[in-house]
């Protein structure tokens, strides 16, 4: 099982690394699956050039492959102007064109990072409708991280329950765990032809 990270972040350190970092232990401590990082910034001049080539360069292209084969995705961007940076959604611009599909149907956690918590809605009004568009299945928590949030407890919750989600999209787990049925439970069926026999009068 594969599950691939792509981080948009700029900065080294970065933060938004360190949420896909969070995000990516978190799911695969429940999936076993191994975990691939694509870091955008070390792929920003392939990107530019895919839009004047035509076709993306080796590098960028195994990164197309890694995200279209994956059996889960995470994705982080750093927030810029309350939405989602350039090079992330130039990205995904630029996989689309190389393969309108590679998302479809794909499980996808959405993950952002900011300086203050006033930008969490880039999750609901720019992340989620992105993917929506893609055709990929965006599990239902988003998690934002804001300065503020480093060290709290409440992100640590965040994170356990959108890995959780992915996770079980990932592995079937949330179609796995509804039991089945009993036989027993079920009324007996008897034909119509025989039902209406027994209200004949005898004789």
């Amino acid at each position: 099982m594969r599950l691939v990270v792509v981080s948009a972040g700029l900065s080294v350190p970065s933060s938004t690394r360190l949420l896909a970092d969070r995000l990516a232990a978190a799911t695969a401590g429940q999936t076993s699956a191994e975990v691939r990082v694509i870091e955008l910034r070390d792929l920003a001049v392939e990107i530019a050039h895919t839009f004047t080539s035509g076709f993306p360069a080796p590098p960028l292209a195994d990164a197309f492959a890694a995200v279209a084969e994956a059996d889960g995705l995470i994705v982080v961007t750093p927030v810029f102007s309350a939405s989602y940076s350039g090079l992330f959604k130039s990205f995904f611009d630029a996989l689309s064109v190389t393969d309108e599909d590679a998302l479809a149907g794909k499980p996808v956690l959405i993950g952002a990072t900011g300086g203050t918590a006033r930008h969490s809605l880039v999750l609901e009004h720019a992340l989620r409708p992105l993917f929506a568009y893609l055709k990929a299945v965006v599990v239902p928590t988003g998690v934002y991280a804001a300065s503020e949030d480093w060290g709290a407890e409440g992100l640590d919750g965040r994170t356990a329950r959108a890995a959780g989600e992915l996770a079980a999209l990932m592995t079937g787990l949330s179609s796995a765990a509804r039991p089945a049925p009993r036989r027993d439970s079920f009324e007996e069926v008897v034909p119509f032809e025989q039902r209406l026999a027994a209200l004949r009068p005898a004789g």
